[in-house]
């Protein structure tokens, strides 16, 4: 069954075929240069017409005779998201089309906010850096079109099309290209979740689109029953890879769909899609599904492990609200990450109110994990967006960088911690008028319930999402420190001793060294025996030396010093 195009597709160099689903409409007109040209309806509600309009022609659709509203599908907007949408050719030279990727065993992840790099070509202008340092995938939070100058892009409303503050289509494919002329893979976050509350026109015309039966934090659920809706965004999925050569994308909060079968299909889609390619399919999944994960014609690659975070935040830090309370076991749940992927695999969970959490890891590979210190929803969902090196102890972090950076999971930076940042990165948007003060007053609320914010005169001291200093403060500096030769070392001895051998690795276990410290060990596939023991304490350890060779650490005899990591590779 072929799938449903959508939006404005060149026929030639001068006639485009428009597609619009609009189910609840009476009647759809293509509106350019104040003409309307009346679409044809199909039996489902596609109304379809092929008109002169060459590329770069700006157009609209008119519902009803009356509302005028921008192309769901857009490839590109003159204007914002509720202007004008514009036909665009996406048909590149590229400059390295024999790229294939890189296999999941030699991916390290580096997620980064486009905007505040710069748009496409501030991006672009890193890539040598971020080659040398050692990273190889490039991961960009989302890009589709949002309103206002800047967003972390969780609230798009038009899918398709690059955000115009970022750059054109073209400007983005050309940052691909570069990345891939560097040895860099481009991996892209997308949102398939909801749409923002800003610029989403879709239940005026086709409310088939959401089910007001489920509900999301965002409103009611996309309605992945619907044949239109799967077709809508598994052709954005595939706009990404095919149109874009991304090399991976991470989906967004998908335990917010109801409809697994939707995601074994979009998996499935991009497989037929991208034969000979390494694309890497990656989850955000609260739920802890593992038989979403793992690879496989129909499944996805690898889901973020957020209870590897939670474990070594605990750790690091000691926080105990919101869902930190779950893992005040931290050295004992960390130990079960490092050994088996998740901390939980179906246990009650306290902050859940007893509630199963998780299921059965212990089959998947390594690289079924993506792990970090830190990352966008970590740093930026705190109240004043610290970092790492503004909370942690500076020796205690050192070591949880070269744990992240050895343990055979797949690791991701956060962008600016190769520079020991302490800059911080805030939540932002750029809303206006009762939307502008309904966030600023809803992210200030959501404080509330955590003590140290019980204080309304302190909430009030939390940073409005809506201030132009928001955005600006999140900028980080890159500068050249000590930290960063930290990174590119532990990256150089991984890229040299340990991915060489993640094909096949499987762990033989791990144990909590008393309250800060874990132990863990793994057979790589190429027969070889690694070691890992990382202690976050402030006093030594009892542990006794591993065999083999050390690649890592201070000298071991029978203690592992306070907040150090050590490294050792047998046979």
């Amino acid at each position: 069954m072929s799938l449903i195009q959508f939006g404005a597709r060149p026929l030639s160099t001068a006639q485009t075929r428009f597609t619009l689903w609009a189910p609840q409409a009476r009647m759809v007109e293509l509106m350019r240069d104040g003409a309307a040209q009346t679409m044809q309806r199909g039996e489902t509600g596609l109304w379809t017409i092929d008109a002169d309009a060459p590329a770069g022609s700006a157009y609209q659709y008119r519902i009803d005779g009356e509302t005028l509203v921008p192309d769901p599908a857009s490839r590109a907007q003159q204007q914002d998201v509720h202007g004008p949408s514009l036909v665009v050719d996406l048909t590149y030279a590229w400059r390295h089309p024999d790229w294939r990727g890189r296999p999941l065993s030699e991916t390290v992840i580096y997620e980064l906010h486009v905007g505040a790099m710069g748009g496409f070509a501030g991006v672009m202008a890193h890539l040598p850096r971020l080659a040398a340092l050692g990273v190889t995938a490039i991961q960009l939070m989302p890009v589709a079109d949002f309103p206002g100058r800047w967003n972390w892009g969780y609230d798009g409303v038009l899918p398709y099309a690059p955000d115009a503050a970022y750059g054109t289509p073209a400007e983005l494919q050309a940052l691909v290209d570069a990345a891939h002329g560097h040895g860099l893979q481009m991996f892209l976050d997308v949102v398939y979740n909801h749409f923002g509350p800003d610029g989403n026109y879709l239940h005026g015309y086709a409310s088939d689109f959401f089910r007001a039966d489920r509900a999301t934090p965002w409103g009611d659920a996309i309605d992945f029953r619907r044949r239109a809706v799967r077709d809508f965004f598994i052709g954005n999925a595939l706009q990404w890879v095919c149109d874009y050569r991304f090399d991976g994308l991470r989906f967004d909060a998908v335990h917010a769909i109801a409809d697994k079968d939707f995601l074994h299909e979009l998996a499935g889609a991009i497989r037929s899609a991208t034969p000979g390619r390494h694309v890497h399919l990656i989850l955000e999944n609260e739920e802890n599904d593992a038989s979403l994960i793992g690879g496989g014609p129909k499944n996805f690659d690898a889901q973020w492990d957020d209870d590897f975070h939670h474990c070594l935040h605990v750790l690091l830090i000691g926080e105990k609200d919101a869902y930190y309370e779950d893992f005040q076991g931290a050295a004992r749940l960390l130990a079960r990450c490092l050994a088996e992927g998740f901390a939980y695999q179906g246990e009650p969970s306290p902050h859940a109110g007893g509630a199963p959490r998780g299921s059965d890891s212990t089959g998947l590979p390594t690289s079924a994990f993506v792990i970090c210190l830190q990352n966008h929803d970590q740093v930026g969902n705190r109240a004043f967006g610290e970092r790492l090196r503004a909370l942690a102890h500076p020796d205690a972090l050192r070591a949880a960088v070269a744990l992240l950076l050895f343990t055979p999971q797949i690791p991701m930076l956060f962008f600016g911690e190769e520079s020991g940042e302490t800059t911080p990165f805030l939540f932002f948007t750029d809303h206006h008028d009762e939307l502008r003060q309904a966030v600023t007053e809803g992210r200030r609320k959501e404080f509330a319930k955590f003590p140290a914010f019980s204080d309304p005169e302190v909430r009030e001291t939390i940073p409005d999402p809506n201030d132009p200093a928001s955005f600006e403060a999140s900028r980080p500096h890159f500068p050249e420190t000590s930290w960063t030769a930290i990174y590119q070392n532990c990256l150089a001895l991984r890229a040299r001793e340990i991915a060489p051998g993640l094909q096949g690795c499987r762990s033989l276990g791990a144990q909590a060294l008393g309250r800060h410290a874990v132990r863990a060990s793994w057979r790589m596939g190429d027969g070889s025996l690694l070691t890992l023991a990382a202690n976050f304490g402030h006093e030594a350890v009892a542990l006794q030396a591993a065999p083999g060779r050390q690649l890592y650490g201070p000298p071991v005899t029978n203690s592992l010093p306070a907040c150090t990591t050590c490294l050792w590779r047998g046979a």
